[in-house]
């Protein structure tokens, strides 16, 4: 190496160690279910192990890979912005206390003692350490949260009029959102959960149960979204040679996250009853209203690429695209995942819609919406960081760059192949969580068999996209050669920022958002506990 000295990575490397391994299992699980719903004969097939695999892939790639992966970007980010990160005991606690806690859930689904589906819905009954692992993840992350947000008021007091860098903004908002979505969840666990797979309670109301998931459930996604959004607005610009075309519209577009990501659970709660339609009609606009920060994205961060083009020379119309970087792993990553978040989120307007909804509720087409926007536009955003980060956090060359180059275009291929298909036969009926598409030999299964085999070669070349990530990735943790790690810079924007104004007042935007999430939730969790009321006793299919 050329005598650089790598500042102290640690925390960081050791949050996107356990994200990746988190991965790589979720990975293995994936395709086995793709292969199983196409009723390819695999060794050891049954109910049982698929529905434990399809537990485990949920948890383990939409809960365990994005929280841990969320919290080392975290802190990356705030050592290079702020340049400092305080509290580093409770940081380093907390992962050990979330690492913990992640064993335990995952032993308890491997186990078999906990197949309950990533929504983990009663009246299906976990063992008790399923639910007090994955509390023991939840409180560690809330340590992450604290450490971000003491070092970001320590900052505050010695920079009391500069704005918030951007991309340390857009994490504290991902903090903030996380913070409010899992008071909801803390609340079905503690007081239901627990003490149901205890014993000390013996019933309890699947309605309200899953009324507070999705007080959680939802804002989850955003909460893995944010993050992905702050690569696009502070990275990319940057790694393209261009400059970020509006600061502040990427300031208002967090700032709504903050206000607008919590109450639209009942969206996902349209069939269910109990909750009074009118409930179900203001949290379809307060949906529609979450569409808008994203639509502002689309249109800033192509602005973005777009002067990049044109400072390279470019003056067609649509010319300064082929300017753009897409022989580099991390941009391709990238812009892949944003052209498949686009159209992933034009089926979840439709989710957002009370008649459209009741067409594909419950159906495959919930999980190719589900893939092409959190697995693709998040998965793969993360996946393409690691291409960028990997130099920079060890100071190691990437191993295998031709593989590398690859592998965002297989999954972009293997997902447009899965996605789509699902959305398909979603509409003709199929329904999710499936372990057969014969379903029973019903006729009207034969419509969508042949299409279910197409689903699955999708699944195995996203699980070769997969291999190839992790080869790269573990390639050059360990052999990669040794270089001075490359400067970390983030955009500029167009237009320099002024002093800190108004949508540096996250204080001020958390009690809003409280208080539009109390208007939102109060009246109706009241009807819910004080109507007459059906529990259930625990049920365990395995």
């Amino acid at each position: 190496m050329s005598g650089v000295e790598l500042p102290d990575r640690r925390l960081e490397v050791q949050h996107f160690a356990v994200a990746i391994a988190a991965f790589g299992l979720g990975a293995a699980m994936a395709v086995m279910q793709a292969l199983s719903r196409a009723d390819i004969p695999l060794p050891m097939r049954s109910e049982k192990l698929y529905y434990l695999s399809v537990t485990a892939h949920g948890v383990l790639m939409a809960l365990v890979f994005t929280t841990f992966f969320i919290m080392g970007l975290g802190y990356f980010v705030a050592r290079e912005t702020l340049g400092k990160l305080e509290w580093k005991g409770l940081a380093t606690g907390s992962f050990w206390l979330a690492l913990f806690g992640t064993l335990m859930t995952t032993v308890a689904i491997l186990s078999g003692t906990s197949t309950v589906l990533y929504t983990f819905y009663p009246p299906l009954q976990a063992h008790w350490s399923f639910y007090v692992g994955a509390t023991l993840l939840v409180v560690g992350s809330w340590g992450f949260c604290a450490v971000l947000i003491r070092t970001y008021v320590m900052w505050r007091k010695d920079h009391p009029e500069t704005p918030t860098p951007l991309a340390f903004h857009g994490m504290l908002v991902s903090v903030i959102v996380w913070i409010l979505a899992t008071s909801g969840l803390a609340v079905e666990v503690l007081t239901m959960l627990v003490p149901w797979s205890l014993g000390l309670i013996k019933t309890v109301d699947p309605v309200i149960a899953r009324t507070w998931f999705w007080w959680f459930g939802h804002p989850l996604t955003y909460f893995w979204l944010i993050p992905a959004y702050v690569v696009w607005y502070t990275i990319v610009p940057r790694h393209v040679e261009g400059k970020l075309f509006s600061d502040q519209l990427a300031r208002v577009v967090f700032i709504m996250f903050i206000l607008f990501s919590t109450p639209v659970g009942f969206h996902h709660q349209f069939t269910d009853p109990g909750i009074d339609a009118s409930w179900k009609l203001v949290h379809t606009i307060t949906t529609y209203m979450i569409l808008f920060p994203s639509l502002v994205t689309a249109f800033t961060v192509i602005a973005s690429l777009e002067v990049a083009g044109r400072l390279k020379g470019k003056k067609g119309l649509f010319d300064w695209i082929g300017a753009l970087p897409w022989k580099d792993p991390f941009f391709a990553s990238v812009g892949l995942a944003m052209l498949t978040f686009a159209v992933g989120g034009f089926g979840g307007a439709i989710n957002a819609a009370y008649a459209m909804n009741a067409m594909v509720h419950n159906t495959a087409w919930i999980m190719g919406h589900f893939h092409l926007t959190v697995g693709t536009a998040v998965a793969l955003t993360f996946m393409g960081l690691c291409y960028w980060l990997m130099p920079r956090v060890l100071g190691r060359e990437l191993k295998f760059p031709k593989l590398a180059i690859w592998q965002p275009y297989l999954w972009f291929v293997g997902m447009t192949i899965f996605g789509g298909i699902n959305h398909v036969v979603g509409l003709m009926g199929m329904p999710r969580r499936v372990y057969s598409g014969k379903f029973l030999d019903s006729e009207v299964a034969k419509g969508w068999e042949g299409m279910t085999l197409i689903s699955a070669y999708g699944g195995v070349i996203l699980f070769i996209s997969s291999l190839c990530f992790l080869a790269v990735i573990l390639g050059t943790w360990l052999w990669g050669k040794e270089i001075a790690p490359p400067e970390v810079a983030f955009s500029e924007p167009l237009e320099a920022t002024g002093k800190a104004g108004l949508w540096d007042r996250f204080g001020f935007w958390t009690v809003v958002a409280v208080v539009l999430i109390i208007a939102a939730y109060a009246v109706p969790l009241y009807d819910l506990y004080t109507m007459p009321r059906f529990e259930s006793l625990p049920f365990k299919p395995f």
